[in-house]
């Protein structure tokens, strides 16, 4: 196969399409978006700060032979969206799978102790933040718009299950309000050519443990797991692909927890 162009795949001969995924820069949004590019997607790495990290995904996608641009845009901004996703129509072509992944937690607290302004930050980077991408998203892949179909795959947490009590009401509740919005909107769309499925990751070994105050939350708590450790990034990623792909065609409207049996 030729790669005089810049959106060759040498090491596939079947595109699987073009997915954005938010948040992509670091944990599992750069591992789900590694693992799309060697399944062949043309893959979109949204960051809003980290210019260096999202980079690093790019250049590790691109160096297996698959085809990435990092695109910086606050996916709790509208203007900001819909240039995310314009851009992602221009450089990488029609949008067939949206990874929203993008979110934060602040420093474990009890509920007593949140203030307003917190849940503003929370609400907004766990909530609007999918919101305002499905949207867009829907737009272009719905058949009711024109669209050939895709998949949505929302990043929720066992912590929507569980309530994270004396650490993340505030970031559980946030993850549960994803979750009604996987359901309602998989329902929604469902005859548009559009799945709409969520996974809820567990304890992971990722960054975000940092933002909480407790780097080794993971490791305090893996032994009472019923796995006895805590979960690697790739191996929800795994789980993200597969929801992306046809071997989920007939699945919509669900939930894969990758909890360790959380």
């Amino acid at each position: 196969m030729s790669t005089s162009n810049e959106f060759a795949q040498p090491h596939r001969s079947d595109p699987s399409g073009v997915v954005l995924i938010t948040g992509a820069g670091r944990g599992i949004g750069a591992a789900t978006a590694l693992l799309a590019g060697r399944r062949g997607y043309r893959v979109c790495v949204n960051y809003r700060s980290d210019e260096a990290a999202a980079a690093s995904v790019v250049d590790a996608v691109r160096a297996e032979g698959g085809v990435a641009l990092a695109v910086r845009a606050d996916v709790t901004r509208t203007a900001e969206v819909a240039r995310l996703f314009a851009t992602v129509d221009a450089e990488l072509g029609p949008l067939t799978g949206l990874v929203n992944n993008a979110g934060t937690l602040e420093r474990q607290s009890r509920l007593e102790d949140i203030d307003e302004e917190r849940l503003n930050r929370i609400w907004a980077a766990n909530i609007t933040g999918p919101f305002l991408c499905a949207a867009q998203a829907v737009r272009r892949m719905s058949t009711r718009h024109g669209g050939q179909g895709g998949a949505i795959v929302n990043v929720s947490s066992a912590a929507s299950r569980l309530g994270s009590p004396n650490e993340y009401v505030d970031y559980a509740a946030a993850k549960g309000a994803v979750d009604s919005m996987t359901r309602g909107l998989a329902l929604e769309v469902a005859d548009e050519g559009i799945r709409v499925n969520a996974v809820r990751p567990g304890l992971i070994h990722t960054g975000i443990h940092a933002l909480g105050g407790e780097p080794g939350r993971v490791d305090r708590v893996a032994p009472n797991l019923p796995m006895k450790r805590g979960g690697q990034p790739e191996e929800v990623a795994e789980a993200i692909l597969f929801l992306l792909s046809p071997a989920s065609s007939y699945t919509t409207g669900a939930f894969l927890d990758i909890a360790g049996g959380r």
